[in-house]
């Protein structure tokens, strides 16, 4: 091949890329949400997730749980400080702090089949390090630059109402010492925790009207329970400027009430009806790819597929993301 060929070659190449780079920047401009993955879900390598994030996703945030197989809240000054320099690399902004605040046992309560005594995403907090914990997020949210910290509502009780109101009290106590450092605290509806569902979350958000305390909807959580519709249903419950956060993953329900992750398009969750009443309702806080789903045999290979599920359903809903 000439030399003079083999040049024009390089340079069609070249301006196939821009141009391909040019179209992402775009879609990514005119989408309504705030794209994102989790960080973990791709790998424990911080640095080679955001790659995959900003490069091979076309994103323009992350949100944060993990890295160098430890927890965020437990990263030093150094490693926050090399988190800091490699999402600068990559132009990645964070969606939030992808806290385990609150996952734990509510104190004084009988511990329930709900009670998971594992690790949860390296880290693992009793009840009485958890003011503590709320602290370490804060001081995270101000260094990460997010105004975002997720949080939880315990262990699932096998009677949650007997404990409700103490739970809320919790909750709110939190989601003021947020306020005075101009944070908002969103709370995750979680399948093994107190707030499981859409309905429940109603409710919660009802029982603690703060502006600063929202929800975390995550439509796959929901879906784990046998006749849980989380959309419409559970969303149509939802008051809907009180919805702060969104996670994405899709379920598939099996025989006596039990499921298995899914890629995202391929499980029970209407996310093309999801994604149009987001947008018609005018959300435009993270979507947020939470894999689970490891399918494809690792965690990157699986979150791939589960990202091209996820842009694949906006593009059925018509939004270019």
């Amino acid at each position: 091949m000439s030399t003079s060929r083999r040049a024009f070659l390089a340079g069609f190449a070249a301006t196939g890329v821009m141009s391909q780079m040019r179209v992402m920047a775009q879609r990514m401009k005119n989408c309504p949400f705030r794209l994102s993955v989790i960080n973990d879900e791709i790998s424990q390598d911080f640095d080679h997730a955001c790659f995959v994030a900003a490069n091979d996703f076309g994103l323009d945030w992350i949100e944060l749980r993990g890295m160098w197989n430890k927890n965020i809240s437990n990263l030093d000054a150094s490693e926050i400080a090399e988190s800091q320099r490699i999402l600068s690399k990559y132009k990645l902004r964070v969606t939030d702090i992808a806290s385990p605040l609150f996952k734990t046992d509510w104190p004084g309560a009988p511990v329930s089949k709900f009670s998971e005594h594992r690790d949860q995403f390296k880290a693992s907090f009793d009840f009485k390090q958890q003011d503590e914990l709320l602290d370490t997020c804060i001081e995270l949210a101000k260094a990460f630059k997010t105004e975002r910290i997720r949080c939880f509502d315990f262990w699932r009780l096998d009677d949650p109402q007997k404990y409700r109101a103490a739970i809320n009290d919790k909750l709110r106590e939190a989601a003021a010492k947020c306020a005075k450092h101009n944070l908002i605290l969103v709370l995750e509806n979680e399948m093994s925790c107190n707030t499981a569902t859409g309905e429940e979350a109603a409710a919660v958000l009802k029982a603690i009207p703060d502006r600063n305390f929202m929800l975390n909807w995550d439509p796959g959580n929901a879906a784990t329970f046998p006749d849980n519709t989380p959309y419409p249903n559970g969303y149509d419950r939802l008051p809907k400027d009180r919805i702060g956060h969104c996670h994405c993953k899709d379920v598939k329900r099996l025989a006596g009430g039990k499921y298995e992750w899914a890629p995202v398009g391929a499980g029970v969750v209407d996310w093309v009806g999801q994604f149009r009443a987001l947008k018609r309702d005018g959300y435009h806080y993270a979507v947020s790819l939470e894999t689970h789903w490891r399918g494809a045999g690792t965690p990157e290979a699986s979150t791939r597929i589960s990202m091209k599920g996820l842009k694949d359903t906006l593009q059925k809903a018509g939004i270019e993301c």
